[in-house]
């Protein structure tokens, strides 16, 4: 009898090892499937970002590149107008130098049919209208003759002993001075006297 009950245990246990696992609810058949699924969801976003990333890499370089063109092409249109304006830079000053060489002709013209005086007259007339022009446009003539001889101003030629005026003044002048707009456009040509060497020897 005893026999019979343990035999019947062992049998009760066999058929409960041979039961398939109990499912806890909630968790899916297959364990390996959820690390899948989030892995290719993962996948996916990490595409989808890439790809938004590389479109707004492809659309700020060819903004760029645009921009670029836009300056180089800008750049290129300041230097064509810069050019532009340097070769035509002294257009007003040559315009207005043509009524003087207008009458400068009729000088000339009238002058053939005249007497030497109407060419003097006809020359001073020119000149003044020359000098009026320069003006014009900042250039002044400076007088020399008379003044303490100065190396910013003048450009001494010449050397001359001379007992009725001071030393180192200007006693004549070669080609006058200009300045343009206060600065000095060129230098007076000039002659600068000297005390006599007699009187020098005295003084000594």
């Amino acid at each position: 009898m005893e026999h019979e009950q343990s035999e019947q245990v062992e049998q009760d246990l066999l058929s409960e090892e041979d039961l398939p696992p109990a499912k806890v609810v909630g968790q899916p058949e297959d364990p390996s499937e959820a690390p899948v699924q989030a892995g290719a969801s993962e996948h996916d976003t990490l595409k989808a970002t890439l790809a938004e990333k590389e479109a707004e890499a492809t659309a700020n370089l060819e903004m760029f590149m645009r921009e670029r063109a836009e300056l180089e092409n800008f750049k290129r249109r300041m230097q064509r107008e810069q050019a532009e304006s340097i070769r035509f830079a002294n257009e007003p000053l040559l315009r207005d130098l043509l009524p003087v060489l207008d009458n400068l002709d009729r000088a000339v013209n009238h002058a053939q049919s005249g007497t030497t005086q109407s060419l003097v007259d006809g020359v001073t007339l020119v000149g003044r209208s020359f000098l009026e022009t320069l003006e014009k446009y900042g250039v002044v003539r400076m007088t020399a003759k008379g003044e303490v001889f100065d190396p910013t101003k003048h450009e001494a030629m010449a050397q001359v002993e001379k007992a009725d005026v001071e030393p180192n003044s200007v006693v004549d002048e070669y080609c006058p001075a200009y300045l343009l707009h206060g600065r000095l456009l060129r230098p007076a040509l000039v002659t600068v006297a000297k005390a006599p060497v007699a009187e020098t020897k005295t003084e000594e």
